[in-house]
């Protein structure tokens, strides 16, 4: 356990609760580039504070108009270097159970996130078309974590369909993200270390055209997309 990520809880609580209530009433205010803007300004004070450095390449290859992007999920400071980093304006598909987390769960419901019932299929079904229409009729950037849960080791996990048919079905691009290094500064739970990481953005990959038979093929090269990123580090 890192002495360094301890001591920054109680600060980073702090950040959590006198940005994200802001943050929330932009949200119900359906003010979304504020809440954008709040949300970055949180990503980079709980970096700040746990000493994590972010460099970004490839950043010119984000589409002008919406897409899904895809990263590998490594740690629960994947989630602060996106909303720190990554240009533009997105929302996340996340589990469902984040909701219960005071001022979190809140900001992510006035936020316009996702949240998946993993555990119902059928609802976790209803939950991918919701996000699906989100992207297709209200234009918005999805970010997504196909792995479905962080990595345990050091390969990028097979990466799941689903997501994958939602941008089929959407018709919008599929932006590959590789997020690299953050296994080194973060290595589960508590142990965080001060350090540099990479979010590497890769050109897009279409889909117009594509049919849902498709989604394995695209979700497999993608994956190699991802992983060859953080191989080539």
């Amino acid at each position: 356990m890192a002495l360094r990520a301890v001591l920054a809880l109680p600060l980073i609580a702090v950040y959590t609760v006198v940005l994200g209530l802001p943050a929330i009433l932009f949200g119900m205010l359906r003010r979304l580039d504020l809440v954008r803007s709040v949300t970055a300004l949180w990503g980079r004070a709980v970096l700040w504070t746990l000493g994590i450095d972010v460099t970004v390449a490839g950043a010119q290859h984000c589409p002008a108009g919406p897409a899904v992007y895809a990263a590998n999920h490594v740690s629960v400071i994947d989630i602060p270097i996106l909303f720190a980093h990554l240009p533009g304006d997105f929302r996340i598909i996340h589990k469902r159970s984040l909701y219960l987390i005071p001022v979190l769960g809140l900001y992510l419901y006035a936020g316009g996130h996702i949240g998946i019932d993993r555990g119902n299929a059928f609802r976790a079904h209803k939950g991918l078309q919701r996000a699906g229409a989100r992207v297709r009729d209200g234009g918005s950037n999805l970010v997504v974590f196909p792995e479905g849960t962080r990595s345990r080791g050091s390969e990028v996990g097979p990466f799941k369909r689903g997501l994958f048919a939602l941008a089929l079905a959407a018709e919008v691009p599929v932006v590959p993200l590789s997020l690299i290094g953050v296994k080194v500064v973060a290595r589960g739970g508590l142990d965080v270390h001060a350090g540099t990481v990479r979010l590497l953005v890769h050109p897009p990959i279409p889909t117009a055209g594509r049919g849902p038979e498709e989604a394995t093929t695209l979700a497999e090269e993608v994956r190699r997309i991802v992983t060859g990123g953080c191989a080539a580090a």
